[in-house]
């Protein structure tokens, strides 16, 4: 069977839940739409939405420190611009994260349930264009769910793909194939994917998506059984157009700039 797109997945605030889609478009040089696109500053950190620079997860609410994160549920509503916060099913915040009311009623809602996570007072951040992700420059992110399944094998436990929070899960690679990719392009109908990053992983994958328990030590599992600690790829988009869940995912040479 060729490889084909198992999942697509976008995470409009940096750090709360996936939100899963059957089909995105892709513009040149830039991440899936929305994804990222808010940060919840976890005390000062000088970000300047007149002149946003990226800036690393250290000041922001994230798995690698706070997973309790992992036990909320969230949504994100584009015509509205209104996140919905669940936790155990029941609606424990929402606002509209484009006004000042919105954003104090989600922020208020951190203040009260994350008081012992905070080293300064929760502040929704967002510029125009800006994603808050975990590097500089704007990409897709990919896993292939083969080398999930290995990464299972390694700390002898069934590993939740989420737990890679990727925008794009792949099925049909062998374990470990991304890596062979470096440098090469993806070619998803119209779309094309050059790969420039092997993904890094931290504490963050440690955190079960489903229970928020911090329950594995897959970084270190990595770094002690393969030498290194790397799972997933990141790609630009070279070429736009729209992915879609079922896509065919073919390899190509790099020719576009």
């Amino acid at each position: 069977m060729p490889a084909q797109i198992a999942n697509l997945y976008r995470y409009p605030v940096k750090g709360l839940s996936a939100e899963p889609l059957t089909e995105v478009r892709l513009d040149v040089g830039q991440t899936l739409p929305a994804d990222r696109r808010y940060a919840i500053e976890n005390g000062p950190s000088g970000f300047d939405p007149a002149a946003p620079g990226w800036l690393p997860k250290a000041y922001f609410l994230m798995l690698m420190r706070n997973e309790r994160l992992a036990g909320l549920r969230t949504h994100f509503d584009d015509d509205t611009n209104l996140l919905t916060i669940l936790r155990d099913s029941a609606v424990v915040a929402r606002g509209d994260l484009e006004t000042a009311e919105g954003r104090a009623a989600i922020e208020q809602f951190f203040t009260a349930n994350f008081a012992d996570d905070l080293k300064g007072p929760p502040k929704v951040l967002s510029s125009e264009g800006h994603s808050f992700s975990d590097v500089a420059r704007k990409v897709v992110s990919i896993i292939n769910l083969a080398s999930v399944a290995a990464v299972g094998s390694l700390v002898d436990w069934a590993v939740h793909p989420l737990r890679f929070r990727a925008n794009m899960y792949v099925t049909g690679w062998p374990a470990w194939h991304e890596f062979e990719l470096m440098d090469r392009t993806l070619a998803i109908g119209d779309v094309r994917l050059k790969v420039v990053k092997r993904i890094k992983r931290c504490a963050a994958v440690n955190v079960d998506p489903e229970t928020a328990a911090r329950d594995l030590e897959i970084p270190n599992t990595l770094q002690r059984r393969l030498g290194h600690m790397d799972c997933g790829i990141y790609a630009e988009v070279i070429r736009p157009g729209t992915l879609r869940v079922g896509d065919e995912v073919a390899e190509e040479q790099a020719q576009f700039v």
